[in-house]
């Protein structure tokens, strides 16, 4: 019976060990998983569209940040029903009251203006054009990876640079701006 007694006992302490060093190991894994975990980040800043050329559109534009790219909601309204184009310019001072004082079209790598994602070129400011309701609402989302907030790349970052909503259409081949009208609508992308 005192054999019996001795060898349970002996079989429960090397049970525990085994289970002290499977539990070591388990949470040693656990820690390298995290080590080599990848944070994502997400960046969010929200602007507002005055009116500008005696107009008055207004509107919101939100801007997320995220996975490495960026995603732009729009939301427009006090429009003319239609289509009207939307673009980045190339600074964030809408103080004129016609827009003007935005400056062009935000071209850092020097292409001729276009539809986003022609071969032929096109400027990173050329979102394109978006449609208008009967109660003068409009709305557009674009995302792509060819912009950010946060990165120091001055060819993709858009800090410093403002929206502008114009009064017709971007036919996509007018150079320099498509031939899209008058800025009814100013906002600067600033943080």
């Amino acid at each position: 019976m005192k054999y019996i007694k001795l060898s349970v006992f002996a079989i429960a302490i090397v049970f525990a060990t085994a289970c002290k060093d499977n539990k070591k190991e388990v949470e040693e894994t656990i820690e390298t998983e995290e080590d080599n975990t990848v944070k994502l980040e997400k960046t969010e800043m929200k602007i507002k569209l005055d009116p500008k050329s005696g107009s008055n559109a207004t509107g919101t534009i939100k801007f997320i940040e995220e996975n490495g790219k960026v995603t732009m909601m729009a939301y427009l309204s006090d429009l003319d029903k239609g289509e009207h184009a939307i673009h980045i310019h190339e600074s964030a001072d809408c103080s004129s009251p016609d827009g003007k004082s935005t400056g062009g079209h935000w071209n850092p790598t020097a292409q001729p203006h276009g539809k986003w994602g022609s071969e032929t070129g096109y400027h990173k400011g050329d979102i394109g054009n978006f449609k208008v309701d009967d109660d003068g609402k409009g709305e557009i989302k674009f995302t792509t990876d060819e912009w950010c907030l946060t990165c120091e790349d001055p060819t993709k970052n858009i800090i410093g640079k403002a929206i502008i909503v114009h009064q017709g259409t971007d036919d996509f081949t007018s150079q320099p701006s498509g031939a899209a009208g008058s800025r009814i609508s100013c906002g600067a992308i600033i943080e």
